[in-house]
């Protein structure tokens, strides 16, 4: 197999393993280019039926076999002590040593990102790679980070993720030069914590080249008034549950109402396809790529079925592709941070 055309894949990773990975390779063989293989990872003896039901499938994928599994709740520490040959440390270890283009893991965030920094490391000096996620909005999708890595973040850590929500949404989504924003309580320049103003402060510089925009908050995010919205991972964690939460109590609202009476089933027969298009509109996406590694690594949520996980791999092929990482090292490279463990 020639890595540069290769996905790597933990096929036991998330809450279906096989049952959920297989066929979702099998659902991206429609969109996904011809030449473009798949090494498996996992327990041979279960992957081996669920490859013999797509003789296409089979034939352009390689299995490693391994018996060894990294639960989901498993605590990031143990993992890195243990996992060690588990399928989704050798999914990773595939990238590193060349046989792959990127990895696709439905398994712990937690474990995902503590092994993919181990193995893979930082192409940027900075603790861990931040969740990258699509916020859907009236006109497009936000690229929103981070949405859980990073906790505590710094103005330095916060123009990092600004500089790779950028090379990630120009890639991505085609859009020549992004506009960017900072996540804060309001838009005001005088608004936000010491962190934010900082940041703000080097953005507003224009040194760094970037289409910056300011401050955005909370409501804009789904008004497109930007295309990358930075924040720190706990505010990020924060809002992205809250939107989650949000679309799935109107999604139920709608339901219910929908469902009242005669007439209102009716009228929701009528509108099936709208209520569809409605439905997949606000309907997160299950992959989220983990920026600033040195190397591709794409995270899929863990109750991921297979239609779901075809689409994280779709994401992976699609960015190894495209030029992510270099459009990322041109962009760091303006802070003039060198990537780790570069003789100082």
């Amino acid at each position: 197999m020639s890595g540069s055309k290769v996905i790597s894949i933990d096929a036991m990773g998330g809450d279906h393993g096989v049952s959920a990975t297989v066929p979702g390779l099998a659902l991206a063989l429609k969109h996904l280019p011809g030449d473009l293989r798949f090494l498996l990872h996992g327990d041979q003896a279960q992957i081996g039926p669920e490859l013999a039901r797509n003789a296409e499938l089979a034939g352009r994928s390689e299995v490693r076999h391994t018996d060894k599994v990294i639960s989901s709740d498993e605590k990031p520490a143990n993992a890195v002590r243990r996992g060690k040959g588990a399928s989704m440390w050798n999914a990773v270890e595939s990238v590193k040593a060349g046989e792959a283009a990127a990895a696709v893991s439905s398994g712990s965030t937690g474990s995902l990102m503590a092994i993919a920094r181990l193995v893979l490391r930082m192409a940027v000096p900075m603790e861990r790679p931040p969740l990258v996620v699509p916020w859907p909005g009236l006109k497009g999708v936000t690229t929103f980070l981070d949405a859980g890595a990073n906790i505590e973040c710094d103005a330095e850590r916060l123009v990092e993720f600004a500089i790779l929500g950028e090379a990630y949404h120009r890639v991505a989504y085609g859009v020549a030069r992004p506009r960017v924003g900072l996540l804060n309580v309001g838009s005001e320049d005088m608004k936000g914590h010491e962190a934010v103003q900082q940041a703000h402060a080097i953005l507003k510089s224009g040194r760094l080249d970037l289409d910056y925009h300011g401050f955005v908050e909370g409501d804009d995010l789904s008004a497109n008034l930007v295309d990358v919205v930075a924040t720190d991972g706990f505010t990020g964690n924060v809002a992205l549950k809250t939107g989650e939460g949000s679309a799935r109590y109107i999604t139920e609202e709608l339901r219910a109402a929908l469902t009242s009476s005669l007439p209102a089933k009716i009228a929701a027969l009528l509108a099936r396809p709208a209520l569809r298009r409605f439905k997949a509109r606000i309907t997160p996406t299950p992959a989220a790529p983990l920026l600033g590694l040195s190397g591709l690594v794409v995270k899929c949520h863990g109750g991921a079925d297979a239609k779901d996980f075809g689409r994280s791999v779709g994401l992976a092929a699609e960015l190894a592709a495209s030029d992510l990482m270099s459009q990322i090292e041109r962009n760091m490279s303006r802070l003039g941070a060198p990537p780790e463990g570069a003789p100082a």
